[in-house]
């Protein structure tokens, strides 16, 4: 079994000193449409603070201001400026859709211009009411093969067909058969897992807990995954995931130790700290 702090510890590095923003990627957001502004929010603070160079948010227009209160860094434009979203997304390492989106005639009509204009170079992080509406279509077709999949176990049974009772690991591995090789998934539970279409190993994770059991975690996580997606490229894309997702829980259960619940903004309060502990452990031998 692959160890998770062993290889979060070893991958996170210190930043090189001849670089810049666009050495550690270019990201685009999309989601948080009426009434959801706030997922958006939340997935736009863990992926910056996770180190994304430049991070980009495509979201309902009433939602630039309350973005920008939270998180002055992100660069943000209306979702219905389809010629500037057009853009955004061929200039983009990394696209990630879902995070508030919704599942309206407008939702659907994002996501099918998103995968239509997305190439085999870019990164495509897909959650929440992207998945949903993924799996109304029935629509397995991606653009590209770097794809990261990151369901709870209610959005893998509409995907997958698997009912929740049923999901373990061999279920999980054969309906990944039917996706692209080489598609990542993050199959979240109290025992969340990595898996790649294609392979026999998975990731599994032994620490996190129900302190974590709060609306907008998986936003974070989602957030989280395209900041070290984007970056760290000397790993490949399912360590640079594992990375990511182990870190979150590690973070949660940490906070945990203070605090009842643990709020997905602290974990994103906590990101840069925390990374600098996991890069300065491994600088000190």
């Amino acid at each position: 079994m692959l160890d998770l702090h062993y290889l979060t510890q070893q991958l996170i590095q210190p930043r090189p000193r001849h670089s810049h923003k666009g050495t550690f990627g270019r990201v685009l957001l999309i989601g948080g449409l009426s009434p959801y502004e706030g997922a958006i929010i939340l997935t736009s603070l863990a992926c910056v603070n996770s180190g994304a160079g430049l991070i980009t948010v495509a979201t309902e227009p009433t939602n630039i201001s309350a973005l920008h209160a939270h998180l002055p860094e992100a660069m943000a434009f209306s979702v219905d400026d389809t010629e500037l979203l057009l853009a955004k997304l061929r200039e983009s390492d990394l696209v990630l859709i879902g995070p508030g989106l919704g599942e309206d005639s407008r939702a659907k009509q994002i996501l099918s211009l998103t995968l239509t204009n997305i190439s085999q170079e870019q990164i495509l992080v897909l959650d929440g009411s992207a998945l949903n509406l993924i799996a109304q279509s029935q629509n397995m077709t991606f653009p590209t093969k770097q794809v990261v999949l990151t369901p709870h176990q209610k959005e893998w049974e509409r995907l997958s067909g698997t009912p929740i009772s049923e999901q373990n690991p061999t279920s999980i591995r054969l309906a990944l058969s039917n996706y692209p090789s080489g598609l990542i998934l993050v199959a979240k539970s109290h025992q969340t897992a990595i898996y790649q279409a294609g392979k026999v190993d998975r990731a599994q994770l032994t620490i996190g807990g129900p302190h974590q059991a709060t609306g907008g975690m998986g936003d974070t996580l989602a957030g989280m995954i395209a900041g070290f997606a984007v970056q760290f490229r000397d790993y490949s894309l399912f360590e640079r995931v594992c990375a990511a997702t182990y870190l979150h829980s590690y973070i949660a259960d940490h906070l945990a130790d203070k605090y009842y619940i643990v709020r997905p903004s602290q974990i994103s309060a906590a990101i840069q700290s925390t990374m600098q502990q996991f890069c300065q452990a491994k600088t000190s031998f």
